[in-house]
């Protein structure tokens, strides 16, 4: 494995003098991020280093300052309009005071867009949200790591539960899960195990089972009365985003949460 791992990187600097320079455009802009957020350091990004909680989270959303939270994941899929569908929903997302956590992708796309920094990312913001980051100086969109580190959305899930005041489980929270651009197998065995943890997740295009109704109708309306967790489809990015929303709003509404402090740019369901 080392001889050819050291033949590949040989043939490959001896390639680099035959690049066409002018065929190679590297665009000469950079943009900065705050990144590096897990379940463990959101405790103290919310609490303090010596009082780490998650309480100020739970009660901004039981106080209706926030709305509550998704997870925005997945590839960006060339087969549509670059990560338009990302961007789109995200922002409307947290427009509507919802806060974001995101990884892999998805984070990176909203890197280059300028929305994993506070001081550019809250003019997209709701007044909740705005609140919220800058009481703590976090953006609030959070980047949690790589693809492969969705189970720190999850772990994240968990310590709020276990906070209390937002339910026993999962499935009762008001949050939601999304890969708008979802392209490989991988985003479908994570959607499934959000799925199955309890999260309403929203995917752009539909999984290939639409030929079987029975099938259709199972993952996106039966299966959240086993498990407490479903899958939705929307290509319209924010249409995907109103949808979540609302699936949040029938959380709160479930909880008996207090009416959201800030008229909301989508209002919030009676």
């Amino acid at each position: 494995a080392v001889e050819i791992a050291t033949k590949i990187l040989e043939t490959a600097i001896d390639n680099f003098a035959n690049r066409n320079s002018e065929n190679i455009f590297i665009p000469n802009v950079t943009e900065r991020l705050v990144a590096g957020f897990t379940s463990e350091s959101v405790f103290q990004f919310l609490g303090g280093t010596y009082r780490s909680t998650y309480r100020p989270l739970n009660d901004a959303v039981i106080a209706g300052r926030l709305r509550g939270a998704a997870g925005v994941i997945g590839c960006s899929n060339p087969n549509v309009s670059y990560e338009e569908a990302h961007i789109k929903m995200v922002k409307e997302l947290i427009k509507n005071d919802v806060l974001v956590v995101t990884t892999g992708c998805n984070a990176i796309s909203c890197g280059k867009h300028g929305i994993l920094r506070p001081d550019t990312a809250l003019q997209f913001a709701g007044e909740g949200i705005k609140e919220v980051c800058r009481a703590v100086g976090i953006p609030p969109v959070l980047h949690l790591g790589s693809c492969v580190d969705n189970s720190r959305i999850l772990k994240v899930l968990t310590n709020v539960v276990s906070e209390g005041g937002l339910g026993q489980d999962i499935s009762e929270l008001p949050v939601a899960g999304a890969a708008p651009e979802w392209m490989s197998e991988k985003a479908v065995s994570i959607g499934m195990y959000f799925v199955a943890s309890g999260v309403y997740t929203m995917i752009g295009h539909p999984l290939p089972i639409m030929g079987s109704k029975n099938l259709t109708n199972y993952i996106t309306d039966e299966m959240e009365k086993e498990i407490g967790g479903k899958w939705a489809f929307e290509l319209d990015p924010i249409e995907a985003a109103h949808k979540m929303i609302r699936h949040i709003d029938q959380k709160r509404k479930n909880l008996k949460l207090r009416p959201l402090m800030y008229e909301q740019a989508l209002k919030a369901a009676v």
